[in-house]
């Protein structure tokens, strides 16, 4: 046996003959190199050759041009409603059959340019997104008869939306920020057999908790002198002040809702063509707790019933609190949960990092057959 085995020793990594130190002279050191260059590319293959990462696409394929006529993606949709047809515009980036995330803004009244950063972090890790803006905001069409601007409706004018896009529950991720995670969870109890997955990013699940923690932590907070004439305006409900905003900006939208120096332009184009009505008529006048229509808005005791994976997102400085997003994910069935220590309200610009290298796993986890994710 022994004679058997000798004789495999030099097929065996590192008893092999050098070919490199039999050549002479010149020639030795030319061989060398290309060796050398022979083999980082054999490397250079072999870790290609491993394919990427579940749910994502090559690059080629993810920009692949439209057929037809090339728009950019952009995709205009007729909306139904009791009022009438009306228009709402979308725009794809990317191509990637497996991940589809259609992109619900906040506001409520806010256009999908607020999240432009996107673009910096969905396309190289192969993930489509679609903007969307909702009726009433941005480049869609914004009804005269304000009673369109309901939460019921909207979530009948995203399945509309859906249907039009072709997404189905084997790729179509929904994700709502603030308003739009309202939205989100109103889907996904009416609609979720639709759903690939759902993303609620900084929204608690009960409009009173909302007012409660604005009440019991964010306001005291507030230079009391500052927060007694912010409460006196609103007792007066004197709202068109200036001088509530004046108040409001650095007491309030700087510390919770993005903490950067200067805000980040997109944020700052979306919000100046805010659809103001639309806004007071579900929010109220100010983010500084609701009391609008959404005033009396419940779901806590629902949210057993979402079966789809989920993932809640919180901020350490939001004007929601983080602590009842990480409980919502307690309560879906299939729930994860991603903590921005360093974020506010838009934490994807005050704690990018942090917040899409979650987002990214959790996304790119369940597009690979995962229920949860850690974060």
């Amino acid at each position: 046996m022994l004679k058997s085995t000798t004789r495999f020793k030099n097929a065996l990594p590192g008893r092999r003959p050098n070919p490199v130190t039999k050549m002479q002279g010149k020639y030795n050191g030319k061989l060398k190199s290309m060796l050398s260059v022979t083999v980082f590319s054999a490397l250079l293959m072999a870790l290609s050759s491993c394919g990427p990462q579940q749910g994502s696409v090559a690059q080629s394929q993810y920009f692949s041009t439209e057929t037809g006529l090339q728009t950019g993606g952009i995709k205009i949709i007729p909306i139904e409603t009791t009022k009438g047809s009306f228009r709402v515009w979308t725009k794809r980036i990317g191509n990637n059959p497996k991940i589809k995330v259609l992109l619900l803004t906040g506001g409520p009244g806010a256009s999908h340019e607020y999240m432009e950063c996107f673009e910096s972090f969905f396309p190289k890790e192969g993930i489509e997104f679609i903007y969307y803006d909702q009726l009433g905001t941005g480049n869609s069409e914004a009804p005269k008869d304000a009673s369109v601007y309901d939460l019921n409706r909207s979530v009948e004018e995203v399945e509309q939306v859906r249907k039009a896009l072709n997404l189905s529950k084997d790729n179509f991720f929904l994700y709502g920020h603030s308003w739009g995670g309202i939205v989100a969870i109103e889907y996904a109890l009416k609609y979720q057999q639709n759903l690939k997955a759902l993303i609620i990013s900084d929204m608690v699940s009960s409009a009173s908790d909302y007012n409660k923690y604005a009440k019991d932590v964010l306001a005291k907070q507030i230079d009391p002198k500052a927060l007694s004439e912010i409460r006196e305006i609103e007792s007066r409900g004197d709202f068109s002040n200036p001088r509530y905003m004046e108040l409001l900006m650095p007491n309030f939208y700087a510390k919770h809702i993005c903490r950067l120096s200067e805000w980040p332009e997109p944020l700052t184009r979306s919000f100046s063509k805010l659809n103001q009505t639309f806004y007071t008529m579900m929010q109220g006048p100010s983010e500084f707790g609701l009391s609008g229509k959404l005033t009396n808005w419940e779901r806590k005791g629902d949210l057993s019933k979402i079966t789809v994976p989920t993932l809640t997102i919180g901020a350490r400085y939001d004007t929601m609190d983080p602590e009842h997003m990480k409980w919502m994910a307690s309560q879906v069935k299939n729930g994860s949960y991603l903590f921005c220590p360093n974020g506010s309200h838009m934490c994807f610009y005050d704690d990018q990092k942090n917040y899409f290298q979650g987002l990214n796993k959790f996304i790119k986890g369940i597009a690979s057959g995962k229920q949860t994710v850690n974060l």
